[in-house]
């Protein structure tokens, strides 16, 4: 990362000064007035975060980021485990990649003490066909491929209990999961055992009748989302990207800051004017 602040010393003064003297004291080097105390206030934060649209987001933040007083590293990261692994073990100062629903079902099997500071984008996860143009359009029996993250299925398989074509018995609240669909009447196959970040290859190697994309894989993958996409999350339903920090460090004001600077005027703009809808700014 490019450094925001640096000291730059007084000692290129001529040293013909020293000479033209006669032998008098060399002058003491000068500081720039501020400087050193501008670069003590100077925090530097580590932030882990998904490639699309996460890293670009905070890339962009960076230099808002720099004007509060805050050196912003980014560590980017491919799959949705490790983000949370290097937060646990220290190597971050907080991630930028997951839900909420994620998020509790990783404390719960890692026992995790992370806590959220607050939401700053969603990304609707969508159904993507070479071939049909909605979910009623899809033959008996086609294959669905979806991720094989438990928490996505609890996104995932409502669209398609909205779309008409599948029914869950879930209680308000609850995680629907294959177990859950008590009506299938077009046999659909849901497909559970590929990578979230291996869905865009999937799909554009034209598996699959349907393969259901988290949004920042499709857009990092490069697929068509306008020209294929066939369903998606309807917007009451979209849980929000997070930052998440450790329990310890929640009341850090610099965390608190990068927030702020994640949530701002500024940052929402270039949301919306980069991915056209795809992401979503966190407007609660």
């Amino acid at each position: 990362m490019k450094k925001f602040l640096s000291l730059i010393g007084a000692a290129a003064i001529s040293l013909s000064l020293v000479a033209c003297g006669g032998g008098a004291e060399e002058p003491q080097t000068e500081e720039t007035p501020g400087e050193e105390a501008a670069q003590e206030e100077n925090v530097k934060l580590v932030v882990g975060a998904s490639a699309v649209p996460h890293t670009e987001v905070l890339e962009f933040a960076a230099p808002l980021l720099a004007e509060r007083g805050i050196d912003l590293e980014i560590k980017t990261f491919t799959d949705y485990i490790l983000p949370n692994q290097a937060l646990n073990e220290g190597e971050l100062d907080a991630n930028y990649f997951q839900t909420p629903g994620y998020l509790a079902m990783q404390i719960e099997e890692f026992g995790y003490e992370f806590e959220s500071i607050g939401p700053i984008h969603a990304e609707p996860i969508g159904v993507y066909s070479k071939e049909y143009s909605s979910l009623d359009e899809l033959p008996d029996g086609a294959k669905i491929i979806m991720s094989d993250s438990f928490s996505d299925h609890g996104r995932i398989l409502p669209i398609f209990e909205r779309a008409g074509v599948i029914e869950l018995d879930v209680e308000e609240g609850q995680l629907a999961q294959r177990e859950n669909i008590v009506s299938n009447p077009k046999n659909l196959d849901f497909t559970t055992l590929v990578e979230a970040r291996l869905l865009a290859p999937s799909f554009e190697s034209g598996e699959g009748d349907a393969v259901v994309i988290n949004t920042n894989y499709a857009l990092e993958g490069g697929v068509d989302i306008e020209s294929y996409g066939i369903a998606f999350e309807g917007q009451d339903v979209l849980q929000p990207n997070l930052i998440v920090v450790r329990s310890e460090d929640v009341d850090r004001p610099e965390l608190h800051t990068l927030f702020e600077v994640l949530r701002s005027e500024e940052v929402v703009n270039f949301i919306l004017e980069t991915y056209d809808g795809a992401v979503i700014p966190w407007s609660e």
